[in-house]
């Protein structure tokens, strides 16, 4: 069977990096038991009272067909939402409602690249950033941004990639609070962002899917720099625990979001209404059902760095968001891939290697912060124990 060149290139042949996950699930399954620091799962479940908004959604009937843009409540809820964090006036024109932020990144840069255009992504990236480029048609181009640095991008690292074929360069997607490292991106690094996109014409996608988990520091927008090229990507998946209900969203100027509800209508044909019902009564909760989901995150991140204290061998890039920690390893001689078969082989923790994640990355391991405090900490303190065996430091 021959399929389209676009499908079966979607992930190019080799390694995906997801080794080591797959390896800790079948252990698990064979009865070994491990501790997951993979990926990012809440070790809490979507809030009764969510699921319970959902229900009488359910049963009142709200489960035929819902408006494709989405209803009209939830939209004025996330472009009130959005017009706060970022000052910038925002309707329920400027907002679809997607199945998901996959879904919404998906859409974004459909609407953005024509075949063969090239997107801009910043390495360490969420893993399905590259295929969802070449799914749209793209290709994905990686701007590593530097582990020394903090991992926070520079003009400097993305101009390089504009000097050739500029013209047909047409996005740059970004993501903060970050996924892998955890790190936060700084006014300045949002200003040189924006600059740049700004001097190349570029459209700057925002993936914010985090913005509900701010440990130190301040979560900005793009929108709030750059509202007529920047494409906000939100969902409800992070800030709610709601990561099956598949319900998210993209905030951007009128005309493309009108441009993206037809697409959704020949896709995806909307969410279902009892979904986004219950989004609406969890956004209607306000700040503190957000930080309730917020806090095992929040409470675990001080235990981290309590159990790394005192030594210089396991080094935490600093976490000022989201629910992960990046371990920087390179003292131990050991690629983070290495480091994350012989924790699992040997102590029965799976987390996931900085390669997984891009080539920026390479020598350290991303951990979730997903498991109950007693379990997190015991696991930490064996991973670093493991780096010391490995140099024979006390």
């Amino acid at each position: 069977m021959t399929l389209s060149t676009r499908i079966s290139t979607l992930t190019p042949g080799g390694s995906d990096g997801w080794e080591v996950f797959y390896r800790a699930r079948q252990m698990k399954a064979a009865g070994t038991p491990v501790t997951e620091l993979t990926i990012g799962e809440h070790d809490i479940r979507t809030e009764k009272i969510i699921l319970d908004a959902m229900h009488r959604a359910a049963v009142d009937g709200h489960t035929g067909y819902a408006a494709v843009p989405g209803t009209l409540g939830l939209r004025e809820a996330v472009a009130a939402r959005i017009q706060k964090q970022t000052g910038v006036p925002t309707t329920p024109d400027n907002i679809l409602i997607t199945p998901g932020g996959q879904a919404a990144l998906f859409a974004a840069h459909i609407a953005v690249l024509d075949p063969g255009d090239r997107a801009l992504f910043i390495d360490p990236y969420y893993a399905t950033y590259p295929g969802t480029i070449r799914g749209a048609g793209g290709i994905p181009v990686a701007i590593p941004a530097d582990a020394d640095a903090g991992f926070q991008p520079t003009a400097a690292n993305i101009t390089p990639h504009l000097t050739d074929d500029a013209a047909t360069t047409k996005s740059l997607l970004i993501n903060t609070p970050n996924n892998p490292t955890g790190v936060i991106y700084t006014q300045d690094t949002l200003t040189q962002i924006v600059d740049t996109c700004r001097a190349h014409n570029l459209w700057l996608i925002s993936d914010e899917v985090y913005d509900t988990q701010v440990w130190s520091g301040t979560h900005l927008s793009t929108r709030a720099m750059y509202p007529d090229r920047t494409l906000v990507i939100g969902s409800m998946s992070k800030s709610h625990a709601m990561t099956g209900s598949r319900i998210g969203w993209i905030c951007g100027p009128e005309d493309v979001l009108e441009a993206i509800t037809n697409l959704a209508t020949h896709t995806t044909y909307g969410v279902p209404g009892y979904i986004q019902d219950a989004a609406l009564f969890a956004l209607n909760q306000g700040d503190t059902l957000e930080a309730r989901v917020a806090a095992p995150f929040a409470r675990r991140r001080p235990l981290a760095m309590q159990v790394l204290e005192g030594q210089n061998l396991v080094r935490a890039v600093p976490c000022d968001g989201a629910m992960y920690l990046m371990l920087d390893l390179r003292a131990t001689g050991l690629s983070g891939r290495d480091f994350a078969e012989q924790l699992l082989d040997t102590h029965h923790i799976a987390v996931m290697p900085g390669e997984s994640f891009g080539t920026a990355a390479a020598g350290h391991v991303r951990v979730a912060m997903t498991v109950d405090d007693a379990s997190f900490v015991a696991a930490l303190e064996a991973l670093v124990a493991f780096a010391h065996t490995l140099t024979q430091e006390p």
